[in-house]
């Protein structure tokens, strides 16, 4: 059984918990950890589990509202942490040095075994060093993992075919982040090719990968300023051709319920 549980998506943190459950054994994976410690700890033991549980981390890219408390986490109990050689580069410094045994450099196109899960990162346009996403399988279903990405490009379409569920960044309105009071750098970083994907790109997505076992579709990422959960609802819900209630929408201050995949 495989299923995932976003607990905080949006700009001020993001972290997502992915479980395989084969028999009496659970397979744990936290990706991304941009929250406050005391905060991941807190809603992992709201999930079922604790941080100390956990099989592996996964950092997509060394933005703060990603990679948060991820040293503090493995420095408290030794997890291994899985990053991009682009990542572990744009992070080193001293207070992460001594952790480097916990670290396994990782890439596009790898496969990597983790407990029941088998882990399949692949590059995204975004600005940073060596930003991954990545797609999780137990096996039997299929999940897809994409936020952070300025544009579509036939690799991310390529990576995401066949999943049975997605959670999806689906970040601004561009008419709302153009009138926003947000400084002319700052709305062309957003909205510009190499930083998030826009409500209507995010459908767009959506229907190149759009399958008939694809069941499961959760909104993440979303701006709280530049972004409205009906907004998002109603381009992806269109692109699924569902009722805009049947597109979950990930909280951005708190966790949202487990969705079975």
């Amino acid at each position: 059984m495989l299923r995932f549980k976003s607990l905080g998506s949006g700009s001020s943190g993001n972290a997502t918990l992915v479980e395989a459950k084969s028999g009496t054994h659970t397979t744990r994976l936290l990706i991304d950890c941009g929250l406050r410690l005391r905060d991941l700890e807190a809603r992992l033991d709201e999930a079922g589990t604790q941080a100390e549980a956990l099989d592996a981390i996964f950092i997509t890219h060394e933005h703060g509202d990603h990679i948060g408390c991820a040293r503090s986490l493995v420095q408290r109990h030794n997890t291994p942490i899985w990053m991009s050689r682009g990542t572990w580069l744009a992070v080193q410094d001293p207070h992460w040095e001594p952790l480097r045994t916990w670290v396994r450099e990782v890439r596009d196109g790898q496969t990597l075994p983790c407990g029941d899960l088998l882990i399949s990162p692949f590059t995204v346009p975004h600005d940073a060093r060596e930003p991954l996403q990545l797609r999780c399988t137990d096996g039997d279903r299929q999940l897809g993992i994409v936020t952070d990405l300025g544009h579509i490009t036939p690799h991310v379409v390529s990576a995401l075919q066949g999943c049975h569920a997605l959670l999806l960044e689906s970040n601004h309105d561009p008419e709302m982040l153009q009138r926003s009071s947000y400084p002319s750098f700052l709305k062309q970083r957003i909205g510009g090719a190499w930083g998030h994907l826009a409500n209507h790109a995010a459908a767009d997505l959506l229907r190149q990968v759009k399958h008939d076992a694809l069941i499961h579709v959760l909104a993440a990422h979303l701006s709280e300023r530049n972004n409205t959960p009906e907004l998002a609802r109603a381009c992806l819900s269109e692109a699924m051709g569902c009722n805009p209630l049947e597109i979950d929408v990930a909280e951005p201050n708190g966790a949202n319920e487990w969705i079975h995949v």
